[in-house]
């Protein structure tokens, strides 16, 4: 018995595949299909939070940016040269000190983008049932691609059909 994919809540091997407390026998199974399901709340907020977390991490750059060339105007306005450029050295020295920090919201918001914007819900169509079941439904991309891949190799694979 090969295993496919095992998590808490789903179990693929090459005799079965369980979600939850669903069992479903890989030679049963006839096909297997993807659909987008609709958008829940959870999406909806994960997206609000993506956009507040990039307008929050570019906000510090644009206000340096523009106390920077505020800095030059004045500088160059009042010819002191040596107080500007200790300023800058400053914000050189106070970014490189605070980029490490930067990893924990940037991993964040890489994870955010992993997970992906959509509902994805899992089908299979059974041998002697008239319509699809449907198996799982999860809102995180990387998670569900895994199953699905899963449970493609395990019914597809040669083995199961004799």
């Amino acid at each position: 018995m090969a295993i496919y994919y095992r998590d808490p809540t789903v179990h693929v091997t090459s005799e079965s595949i369980r979600v939850d407390d669903h069992v479903v026998r890989v030679a049963d199974v006839a096909y297997v299909w993807h659909e987008r399901g609709r958008r829940t709340a959870r999406i909806h907020s994960r997206r609000l939070g993506r956009g507040v977390l990039v307008l929050l991490l570019s906000i510090p750059p644009l206000l340096a940016v523009l106390c920077l060339v505020g800095l030059g105007y004045a500088a160059w306005d009042r010819n002191q040269w040596g107080l500007a450029a200790t300023v800058i050295i400053a914000f050189i020295v106070g970014a490189a000190v605070l980029l490490p920090f930067l990893e924990v919201p940037l991993g964040w918001l890489d994870r955010s983008y992993d997970r992906g914007d959509n509902q994805h819900e899992l089908w299979i169509h059974c041998h002697g049932q008239p319509e699809g079941v449907r198996l799982l439904s999860s809102s995180d991309g990387q998670r569900f691609g895994q199953i699905y891949r899963a449970v493609q190799r395990a019914v597809e694979q040669p083995e199961q059909r004799v």
